[in-house]
């Protein structure tokens, strides 16, 4: 049986940069397992199976994998599947107004927004499903610099000091005292399921306030290993538990505040992710990721 398939890169408004993502829109009797190996087979840092929604008021339901696992939540596959239902259903109105796209995904019900007008790059924004939590500490600095082939002195800047977030996906972060420090890292696979973990959260975040760009507010990179992934160009879900690591170690006045994050660079994939954290009374009330994408590529996987 023929499926069709798309690709998109993600959080960027150029082809063949940003975070690529395979997308299957024909899911008719793909079971588990059936999904799993087409991740592999495709070897992405994520593919996504757009299905009906379970409620019909939702737009659509989406499952996610790495080339490893299955993942309750993500970023980009949240950003860039928004655009591709939004484009595949109603691509003329589209250019004439923003669409609302509800998608079901495994943590819950995302809401999005999608708009894409002439001469300008496809853009969605979605409210994050869930408010970030601390889970608990990472391992010492010896321990997470020798898993990154750094050294201790490397980590850490200001206020910010090595801490475990989540916003439905778990991310060990670890502020890198400049760019250049953070372009050096390594991980070295012999040490790293020891230093962050090989289950939850088995992902590193790293990230600096030096950027290449200087419009932006801080440069990231991420390593995944034991789910399929040494490096992603761009992590939506780190981005969204890094809103409770800025609330922690910032100083965030009350009110809404937009910032940027670029990723990817040391791939040769710059991406750059849109975060904004509406703050009342010191607590954070809401936040949202957003971010551009191209459809890049289409096709069928004969099954």
């Amino acid at each position: 049986m023929r499926r069709k398939y798309y690709v998109l890169d993600v959080f960027s408004d150029r082809a063949l940069s940003g975070n690529p993502l395979a997308a299957m829109v024909d899911c008719d009797g793909l079971e588990t397992e059936a999904m799993q190996k087409i991740a592999a087979e495709f070897n992405l840092s994520e593919t996504i199976f757009i299905l009906a929604p379970r409620d019909p008021v939702n737009t659509a339901r989406l499952r996610i994998f790495t080339p490893q696992a299955e993942l309750p939540f993500a970023g980009h596959p949240t950003v860039g599947g928004a655009i591709l239902v939004a484009e595949l259903r109603a691509a003329a109105l589209l250019r004439a107004q923003d669409l609302r796209v509800v998608l079901e995904e495994n943590i819950g019900t995302i809401t999005c927004t999608v708009s894409h007008r002439p001469n300008s790059a496809r853009r969605a924004h979605f409210i994050m499903p869930k408010l970030p939590a601390r889970i608990g500490l990472p391992q010492d600095k010896d321990r997470l610099a020798a898993a990154l082939g750094l050294n201790a002195a490397e980590i850490g800047f200001d206020r910010h000091v090595p801490t475990v977030y989540s916003a439905g996906l778990p991310f060990t972060f670890v502020p890198i005292i400049n760019r250049a420090a953070l372009a050096r890292a390594k991980p070295r696979l012999d040490l790293f399921d020891l230093a962050f973990g090989s289950g939850a959260p088995g992902a590193a975040y790293l990230y600096t306030r030096e950027t290449v760009d200087e419009a932006h507010d801080f440069h990231a990179r991420m390593f995944a290993p034991s789910w399929g992934v040494s490096e992603d160009p761009a992590t939506g879900a780190a981005a969204a538990a890094f809103t409770g690591v800025l609330m922690a170690f910032e100083k965030v006045p009350d009110g809404s505040h937009a910032l940027a994050i670029e990723q990817g660079y040391e791939l040769g994939r710059p991406s750059l992710i849109t975060l904004t954290l509406d703050v009342e009374q010191s607590v954070l009330v809401e936040a949202s990721i957003g971010g551009a994408a191209v459809i890049v590529a289409e096709g069928t996987l004969d099954l």
